[in-house]
């Protein structure tokens, strides 16, 4: 569990901030309670009467993926990586049961490696992560923004991106110190 929470949850002038902090990572170990449940009792055991500051709390559960969920691939920056970074992602869904998105993932991996390989100067990870949802991530280390754009008739090339966003539900880019990361999610049916 995370919790992101403003000094007026913790701290009052009559409380020291860490006598605050201690009483909420208490309040914060019935970790099996409903979310709700454990805001509405950090808040209750805030000091009565009225508050000096803001007192905003997010709590946000996470859970851990099996191994069994993720496959990662580091491939080299050669545009004949693509075709390996395919058929990973087809031999992955098979395993998965997943076979009827193969198409579709491979389309979608295809064009976001293609895009890794030719704009970053190092090595293009791939990530496919079965989830609620197929997540199809690849990262590089180029710092520059993908750009979604209709091409021209006569065009080459810049469609790439265009089919990811017509073939998945919701796709984004994710930076780091090192590049960035694009992701798209695929309906798993």
């Amino acid at each position: 569990m995370v919790a992101f929470f403003t000094d007026g949850v913790v701290e009052d002038r009559r409380t020291d901030i860490d006598i605050g902090i201690d009483r909420l990572a208490q309040v914060l170990t019935w970790q099996r309670c409903p979310l709700e449940e454990l805001c509405d009792r950090a808040l209750s055991d805030m000091p009565p009467g009225p508050q000096a500051d803001d007192a905003t709390l997010l709590l946000v559960r996470t859970r851990r993926l099996g191994a069994d969920h993720v496959a990662d691939l580091e491939l080299p920056p050669e545009p004949t990586m693509v075709a390996h970074a395919r058929t990973l992602t087809e031999r992955q869904l098979a395993i998965w049961g997943l076979s009827e998105l193969s198409f579709t993932a491979s389309l979608v991996v295809s064009e976001l490696v293609t895009n890794g390989i030719r704009y970053a100067t190092g090595p293009v990870m791939l990530r496919l992560i079965r989830d609620r949802c197929l997540l199809c991530e690849v990262s590089d280390n180029a710092h520059t923004a993908p750009h979604l754009r209709r091409a021209r008739r006569d065009d080459e090339g810049g469609r790439g991106l265009f089919l990811v966003a017509q073939v998945s539900q919701r796709w984004g880019t994710r930076y780091t110190s090192s590049g960035k990361t694009i992701w798209a999610e695929l309906a798993i049916p």
